[in-house]
């Protein structure tokens, strides 16, 4: 599947108290209007680790940057989210395709931010760790993202990745042996390059393989 809809925009919903579950189910049912404005759901997220529990990430994906401008007035429309944030973003590496994740997991929005001079070794140790990452891991880079920021002396960013559940999350940061040091460490001096990054762990909700159902927060 070709990548037909690389205008990518984050969505981070405020909602009301106790309803991320009932708000999430009225963005899913979004999906036919979002169809027919030229975009697609690619995925809901509920907090898992380090944001309020009655925050939804949403990502949406569009075939032209201007697509997704009526999206806002279908979010004003549901009662019980309280505010909202929009981010365009464009895909670097990753996502090559359309096809959004499915798979349950645990999965870890990191925002970074970058000098511009140092992007392009960001990008290629990306390219070099990733393969080891994914390999020794079960786990899988889902997209990096570059923010569409104008006139910024620094690249802002969005890489989200995926593991199969929290214990790998931590598992992933202790290397045990040489193949997985030689990843850490590529991992580490992509990290170094970073003037500012953040990190906080979700689980998906439009996954087709099984529901999550814990009591994270």
């Amino acid at each position: 599947m070709a990548l037909t809809h690389p205008a990518f925009v984050h969505h981070r919903i405020d909602c009301a108290p106790r309803a991320w579950s009932a708000v999430a189910q009225d963005i899913i049912a979004l999906k036919p209007w979002l169809a027919r404005e030229g975009g697609i759901l690619y995925g809901v997220w509920r907090s898992q680790i380090g944001e309020p529990r009655d925050t939804l990430n949403i990502i949406t994906s569009w075939s032209l940057p201007a697509s997704g401008v009526g999206i806002s007035e279908k979010l004003n429309a549901i009662s019980q989210i309280r505010g909202y944030e929009m981010t365009s973003m464009e895909p670097t590496l990753r996502p090559a395709s359309d096809a959004p994740p499915v798979r349950q997991g645990n999965f870890a929005f990191r925002w970074q931010e970058t000098p511009a001079e140092r992007w392009q070794e960001f990008l290629d140790l990306c390219v070099a760790a990733w393969p080891g990452f994914e390999g020794a891991y079960d786990s899988q880079v889902v997209g990096l993202w570059k923010l569409r920021d104008s006139g910024t002396p620094t690249v802002r960013s969005l890489l989200l990745t995926r593991r199969p559940n929290l214990a790998m999350w931590e598992r992933s940061k202790i290397p045990q042996g040489a193949a997985e040091a030689a990843v850490r460490d590529k991992l580490n001096q992509r990290y170094d390059l970073c003037t500012s990054t953040v990190v906080y762990t979700t689980t998906l909700l439009t996954a087709d393989d099984r529901a999550d159902t814990e009591r994270w927060t």
